[in-house]
């Protein structure tokens, strides 16, 4: 059984403007879903973002293995990321930047695509770098979830499918299953 995730209307930008750059987007709810619009400066950061608002209380989703996320991302090669309230013996959230369990998800050139992530599959990251750390991920304290388009993959590497200028996501919807 599928379980949806939250609610797209709270959701925000953040850009790479909150470390110098100078890429720019909006986010807003249409009748398909989340429109995340801009336009990504590769130089000084090179993303785009849209993040959910904090959950209080977290969501526990032991009770699943993976979410379902549904985006228009115009072949890019997005990240989708999830924070969570104790990922390392309460350390987490004095991580400057904090840290994040990522995914990349390759999007298809036109129309919706259908990405399962498991949650054995996510990495833990700092930033757009990878922790070599022998960390698992804990769904039972879901605190945030935000799709990207990075310069960067879920690797810390140059994203083969990063593309700078003007950028039109739509985000369909996310569920846990």
């Amino acid at each position: 059984m599928a379980y949806p995730i939250g609610d797209l209307r709270e959701w925000s930008v953040l850009n790479d403007t909150i470390m110098g750059g100078s890429s720019s987007s909006a986010c807003r709810l249409t009748a398909e879903g989340l429109l995340l619009e801009g336009n990504i400066v590769e130089q000084g950061g090179g993303f785009v973002s849209c993040r959910s608002p904090r959950f209080q209380p977290p969501l526990n989703l032991s009770a699943y293995r993976a979410l379902r996320i549904c985006v228009d991302g115009e072949g890019r090669t997005l990240k989708f990321a999830l924070a969570c309230s104790d990922g390392v013996m309460g350390l987490s959230e004095l991580i400057p930047g904090g840290l994040r369990w990522v995914h990349s998800i390759r999007t298809n050139s036109s129309g919706t695509t259908v990405a399962e992530i498991q949650f054995q599959d996510l990495r833990p990251v700092i930033r757009a770098k990878p922790l070599r750390l022998p960390l698992r991920f804990e769904p039972s304290a879901l605190t945030r979830l935000q799709l990207l388009h990075s310069r960067f993959d879920d690797q810390g590497d140059a994203n083969p499918g990063f593309r700078a200028g003007s950028i039109r996501l739509l985000l369909r919807s996310i569920e846990a299953f």
